[in-house]
Formats: structure tokens, sequence, C-alpha cells
């Protein structure tokens, strides 16, 4: 059977989309809904019916596009069962919802889904595990990780380390192009990683030639990302926290990050 087929594509400023498709059975997944037009343009340039469209989170630059998409593809929405802060309750316009340790079946491919609330209360993930692929909208980025908008540094953390656990060799698809700032930031809290000063000089060079640097590595990740390793001792040392508890030192980190 052939596998899946991955189609990252720009959309808004710097929010990414991607289509996932089966040539076996046709079907095809967005995910997240940020701008109908754009990502049914794509579709429509890969010769794509879209059938699925799989949610992450409330926040309008993941869902402005969602009725209109459903709307003129009839395709079938599934999102988190949670609610937001707030006012903001399930996203409009599901039609499944899904939990933290719920699976579902896309084109014969099991996708298991991971609830990650911090950014918001209401993010879920999409594992692919037979593809190696995650969508961590915006809990994990390529070298960071999401604001803590609605939830708390500890409850953030606890998410991230649900991502962590993943195989290294899964491929990290997240929502935004924020690594180039993020691998600026990183260095100035892990400034003795070897490997994340290859990834900065790396990253750069992508940018400067216009090319995405999504998706990243769950391995490479833990190896440089220094909102998944608040237990290395370099990092505490740095921040003179070597007794304090990983979600604490996660949470000096993300201060930190908000700040710069």
């Amino acid at each position: 059977m052939a596998g899946l087929e991955f189609f990252q594509f720009p959309v808004l400023s710097d929010n990414y989309c991607v289509l996932i498709h089966s040539p076996e059975t046709g079907e095809t997944a967005a995910v997240d809904a940020a701008d109908a037009t754009t990502i049914l343009a794509a579709a429509k340039e890969k010769g794509w019916k879209l059938t699925h469209l799989l949610i992450t989170h409330h926040h309008w630059d993941h869902t402005d596009g969602l009725a209109e998409i459903k709307q003129q593809t009839g395709c079938t929405v599934i999102g988190p069962k949670y609610p937001g802060k707030g006012k903001d309750g399930p996203v409009e316009g599901v039609d499944t919802t899904v939990g933290d340790g719920d699976t579902f079946t896309f084109a014969s491919s099991t996708v298991e889904v991971l609830h990650t609330p911090g950014h918001t209360l209401d993010m879920v993930n999409y594992h692919f595990p037979e593809e190696k692929a995650v969508f961590t909208g915006d809990t994990l980025f390529v070298l960071g990780c999401g604001r803590v908008f609605e939830g708390d540094g500890k409850m953030m953390w606890e998410s991230l380390e649900k991502l962590a656990a993943l195989p290294p060799e899964t491929s990290l698809y997240c929502g935004h192009e924020y690594t180039l700032s993020n691998a600026r930031f990183a260095i100035t809290v892990d400034p003795s990683n070897e490997a994340l000063k290859l990834k900065l000089a790396e990253i750069g060079a992508k940018r400067e030639r216009g090319e995405p640097t999504v998706p990243g590595r769950i391995g490479e990740e833990l190896e440089t990302n220094p909102f998944l390793r608040p237990a290395d001792p370099a990092i505490r040392k740095h921040l003179g926290m070597e007794t304090a508890k990983n979600w604490e030192v996660f949470t000096e980190i993300r201060k930190r990050k908000d700040n710069a």
C-alpha cells in the first residue's frame, strides 16, 4: 500500500497548512484552516479533493476558513472536544470531536490524538505513527513552543513531555515559521550547545534562501530545543536553577522568551 503524501505550504503571514493525501483512496485532509482561499487553491493545484479537516485549536488563525472550506467541499471536520478559555467553547462546525488517547482512521492510517493544553486549553495534536509524523499546532515549534495563553507552565511542560516521548524519527509539523527567532533565543539560554550552534547556522542559511525550516524532527528537538531540555545540567547552571523542578525551569525559559 502506498503511503500518505504530505504537501506543506504557507498561509497568512507565517502560518503553515499541510495537506495529507492518500493515493490509494483519494482522501485528503488539511491540518487547520487559516484561510479558505489559499487552502482550496492548494488542493486544486495538487488535483486533490478535500475530504477531511483536522483542527488543532480554536485560535482564529487556525479556524478562520473552516466554515467556507466545509461549505465548498462537504469535508468531515475533526477537532478538539475541549473548550478553550472563557467564552471559547468547542470549535464551531466540528463533526467529530476527539480527545486525549483517542484514535481514528484516516485513509487506512491510524491517527493518535494527544491533548496538549497550555497554549490553549482545547489544543489537540495529531500523531500518524505509521507515517512517523506529528502535527503539533501551536504546542511545539521547531526550536520553540507556543506562548502559554490559557494554561500555566506546569500544564504546558506536561504537554510537551507527551511530544518528547514520541519516537525520535518523528517528523514535526508545526503551525508557524518561527524557527529563526526561536533559534536566536535558544542560544541565549543554552550557549554551550554545539548542536544548537550548528542548527542556528543551518536555519539562518535556509531562511536566507527562502526555504521552510519545517518540518523538524523530534530527535533533533531533544538535542537543541531548550523548551524540551529543562533537565539539562548546562541550561540549569546557566539559569541558576540547578535544584529546580523541570516544569519550573521550563517556566523560566518561557518567561524569558516572552520578554525577549
